[in-house]
């Protein structure tokens, strides 16, 4: 990676088809061309990331160490920033902390599922309790 080559911004943009796909990711330019196949999440995940800095696209999934040594082999080159749109930075999103549902709803919900078993215990225990021997 010593010797990388820089790539303008519009060189790489022009790579955003199904058979010349490069991806700009945290700075670097990456030619995804022969992963597109083998990609798990399909070819039309890295189109609709190529042509701009998919630094955010890559980061929001939250993919693998292995995914990330993966990227070496389609490393080509720096991306020029000078000549990119915007400078892009990733931000972490923050986590959403989940808070009970204390709604009339959910209430009824529970009541939906409880009242049932409720009625089935009972007609159970009538049935054990008053059966002659």
């Amino acid at each position: 990676m010593a010797d990388s080559k820089i790539y303008h911004f519009d060189e790489v943009a022009k790579h955003k088809g199904a058979k010349d796909c490069w991806l700009i990711i945290s700075g670097k330019v990456y030619d995804v061309t022969q992963f597109m196949d083998e990609h798990p999440g399909g070819d039309d995940v890295l189109l609709a990331a190529s042509g701009k800095d998919a630094t955010n696209d890559f980061e929001d999934i939250g993919h693998s160490n292995a995914a990330r040594e993966m990227m070496d082999k389609y490393y080509i080159g720096k991306i020029d920033i000078s000549t990119s749109p915007t400078k892009v930075t990733y931000v972490q999103k923050q986590q959403v902390i989940h808070k009970p549902d204390n709604s009339p709803g959910f209430v009824i919900k529970i009541l939906q599922f409880l009242l049932p078993v409720m009625i089935l215990g009972l007609a159970f225990a009538v049935r054990y309790f008053t059966k002659v021997d």
